[in-house]
């Protein structure tokens, strides 16, 4: 075998070497080219989303920071009693005037029923000093015909007194010759004394009619005023009566506590055999055909809602399938922090700037509720349609 030129080798050895080095020197290339177009495809799409935004978002304001809520209503009963019966369970769905619960009537039945005998009394109370008037009425007639007995009366004792006057100081003149004797003289004067005595009887007992008379009326003037102006329907105590019975029949009424409102049954906090004192709540209804949402904004992106613009929804229960619509039905009063109880600045004053954010409600359409129903406290994102703010 002949032996190869040293050059050729070398040569060889070096052609060997450089055919690897340019397919890496190739593969470099095509890393390069596709990093670049990757990178234009993404400027591209930057630039795309970036003016889709101001042609559309710039339209919109959205946040992920929204709830349901409701204006629920809190169970409480009006009285105090034991409970005999719950007729609904949480998650229940109740209507309007449903029983929820019951309570221990007895008391309230007893209370009724002396309300009702208490009216009564009242009632003949009233016919029994109506009646009363006519009486007294009589009554001050017959003083004053006693009054005109005892003033004829008088008039007699005045006569008798004054003809036994004149009888007395006639024997006594004639006494002093011997006309009239000891014991005519002695006649004479007791006559005087008993026609005295009469005059003051006579005198005292048109006194007494008098003050009789006075006292009937007064009577009778005191029991009209209970009467006067008043029928036995508008009477102070009659009415006063019919109050208290009224309130009696209200209590027992309250012994069935209903519902105020439709919507499901939450928060159940009673059971049978328990007694419970008037206000303290039971149990609340949430009212899931009116939930609405509370979304908070942050303060940077509110310049442009007003009420009334339409609002796009999206619920975490449901995801991104459903779309619920609404409107800015108004904005709250403060932002969240303004109305916390515990201040955002501490002792000092120092204050530390953070973006705020304010609750805007969203009133949802009825019939998308209806269909696909929300309950209290879940997520929602909302988006604004801002383009009619001017």
């Amino acid at each position: 075998m002949a032996e190869r030129d040293p050059i050729e080798l070398q040569q060889a050895e070096h052609h060997e070497v450089s055919v690897p080095d340019a397919e890496q020197e190739a593969a470099k290339l095509r890393k390069k080219r596709r990093a670049k177009v990757l990178l234009a495809l993404v400027a591209a799409k930057v630039v795309i989303g970036g003016g889709w935004y101001l042609l559309h978002d710039g339209d919109h304001v959205s946040t992920d920071n929204a709830y349901v809520n409701a204006d629920s209503a809190q169970v409480t009963p009006l009285v105090s009693a034991a409970v005999t019966d719950v007729g609904v369970v949480n998650t229940q769905v109740v209507r309007k005037g449903q029983i929820l619960l019951r309570l221990d009537d007895s008391d309230a039945r007893l209370a009724l029923a002396k309300a009702e005998a208490d009216y009564l009394k009242a009632r003949r109370q009233f016919t029994q000093t109506a009646a009363n008037s006519g009486s007294l009425a009589a009554q001050v007639n017959a003083r004053e015909a006693d009054i005109g007995q005892a003033r004829a009366q008088l008039a007699s004792a005045e006569a008798n007194f004054a003809k036994a006057r004149i009888d007395l100081s006639r024997r006594q003149e004639l006494a002093s010759s011997g006309a009239v004797s000891g014991e005519e003289l002695t006649t004479a004067k007791n006559a005087f004394s008993t026609a005295q005595a009469n005059l003051g009887l006579a005198r005292s007992a048109v006194a007494t009619a008098s003050a009789t008379t006075g006292a009937a009326r007064e009577s009778l003037a005191a029991n009209q005023a209970l009467i006067d102006g008043s029928t036995i329907d508008n009477s102070p105590d009659v009415a006063a009566a019919k109050a208290r019975l009224d309130q009696a029949r209200l209590d027992l009424e309250r012994t069935i506590i209903r519902a105020p409102i439709d919507g499901v049954v939450t928060n159940r906090q009673v059971q049978v055999g328990q007694r419970i004192s008037a206000g303290s709540p039971v149990m609340t209804i949430v009212p899931v055909r009116a939930v609405y949402v509370d979304a908070n904004f942050k303060e940077g992106q509110l310049s442009r809602v007003r009420p009334g613009q339409p609002v796009e929804l999206k619920s975490d229960l449901y995801g991104g399938k459903v779309v619920f619509h609404g409107r800015v039905a108004g904005f709250s009063g403060g932002t969240g922090s303004a109305f916390a109880l515990i201040p955002a600045q501490n002792a000092t004053g120092n204050w530390i700037k953070v973006v705020q954010r304010l609750p805007v409600r969203v009133q949802l359409d009825p019939k998308e509720l209806a269909a696909h129903p929300l309950r209290v406290g879940l997520s929602m994102e909302a988006k604004i349609d801002v383009s009619g703010a001017h």
